[in-house]
């Protein structure tokens, strides 16, 4: 069979024992995330008993306060029950405006086929041209034509982010946009792996964002964080001037995210503010330091993440070898890894040398796949050598 997109793999992956293909959270719960699934039925009492507003506002003031974006809660926030939800109302709102689109590459390809599948004009925007925010305006003034600007931050699979240069990054952006009369659309899915970041300093995006008068479409989510079998809460941000119009689009899909999702979402959040996400970094950190110790001196190398998200982005060494070819090798031992040519929408070839490997699975379970891993690489490359 022919894989189409990422994620016909990621489904496939769920028949696998040692399946690292999907960013989802697959991890055990903590000690106090248990003492949450205890409290389940008094949760969803608790929701039953609430009013839809009030559970709504609890769920919104605490991610953005958590996320320390308080800014954000000046604005209408809309609830979705998935990013993806979120975006294909954005690309119905682009496909209405008959906007052409500036989309980051490398990046998760459902983005790149919503809008497709819309029909909107999609160019390739570098995630080198945004690396440096002394020639980010530059860059973007050589490259980008298009009515909108697409960006994930962090961004999957790399982990680059803007937030690692504060504020000048996205002032420089901003800046473009601005000057260019440019829609900004940025999604947000793995912003808690910069919020918490101790090596970054997380600027106020919204509130830079609200001041300069922007257009801009924000996606926010915690399906990528929270251990809570894709139970999850997706949000569209909007500048003023595009509220209205975006709220139109997203009340012809849904009246609203179940409560009881909600009251559950908001306990997971308190939960990590709390303990200062440690149950969250603290796995990811493990399993990405044995990552890097067991695949040292491999046909992979690791590629260094900014900020810290749950993937691991590796790059092949050995040119001979395709991320097609190492993919279907690792799955032969009986590993589900993605190969990096998805990412690469607009070039695929260009993703031959990477592969992705996720990083939110139990250590106990993560460890032995990735021996496996290992065991696989070791031998194809004693053969390349034949």
């Amino acid at each position: 069979m022919e894989y189409k997109d990422i994620t016909q793999h990621e489904i496939e992956a769920l028949k696998v024992k040692y399946n690292l293909a999907d960013a989802h959270t697959h991890q055990s719960q903590s000690p106090s995330q248990r003492e949450i699934v205890g409290r389940l039925s008094s949760l969803w009492y608790e929701a039953e008993k609430t009013r839809q507003y009030d559970t709504e506002q609890k769920f919104i003031e605490t991610f953005f306060r958590v996320q320390k974006q308080e800014y954000a809660l000046k604005t209408p926030t809309m609830l979705v029950y998935a990013s993806s939800i979120a975006m294909v109302i954005v690309a119905n709102y682009l496909m209405k405006n008959k906007m052409s689109v500036s989309l980051l590459e490398p990046c998760f390809d459902n983005i790149h086929d919503i809008l497709e599948h819309m029909q909107i004009e999609i160019v390739v925007l570098k995630e080198e041209w945004l690396h440096n925010p002394s020639t980010l305006y530059d860059n973007l003034e050589k490259h980008v034509k298009t009515d909108a600007i697409f960006i994930v931050d962090p961004n999957n699979p790399t982990g680059f982010t803007l937030f690692s240069h504060g504020d000048k990054a996205y002032s420089e952006l901003i800046r473009f946009a601005k000057d260019k009369n440019k829609l900004l659309l940025i999604d947000y899915c793995f912003a808690p792996f910069v919020d918490y970041a101790p090596h970054i300093k997380v600027a106020p995006v919204y509130e830079i964002l609200e001041r300069s008068g922007v257009s801009y479409i924000a996606i926010e989510d915690t399906g990528k964080t929270y251990p809570i079998q894709d139970t999850k809460v997706a949000m569209l941000k909007t500048s003023k001037d595009l509220h209205e119009e975006i709220y139109n689009i997203h009340t012809s899909y849904l009246l609203n995210v179940s409560p009881f999702i909600l009251n559950l979402a908001t306990q997971y959040i308190l939960d990590s503010e709390r303990d200062h996400f440690e149950s969250v970094y603290n796995l990811l950190d493990t399993n990405r330091n044995l990552l890097k110790e067991m695949l040292a001196g491999s046909l992979l190398e690791y590629q260094e993440s900014e900020a810290g998200v749950s993937v691991a982005w590796l790059r092949i060494k050995e040119p001979r070898v395709t991320a097609t070819e190492l993919q279907k090798l690792v799955l032969d031992a009986g590993v589900y890894i993605l190969p990096g040519t998805y990412f690469f929408w607009s070039d695929r070839t260009k993703g031959e040398r990477y592969v992705r490997i996720a990083l939110a699975r139990n250590t106990e379970m993560f460890k032995p796949a990735i021996t496996l891993v290992r065991r696989a690489l070791d031998t194809y490359e004693k053969n390349l050598c034949k």
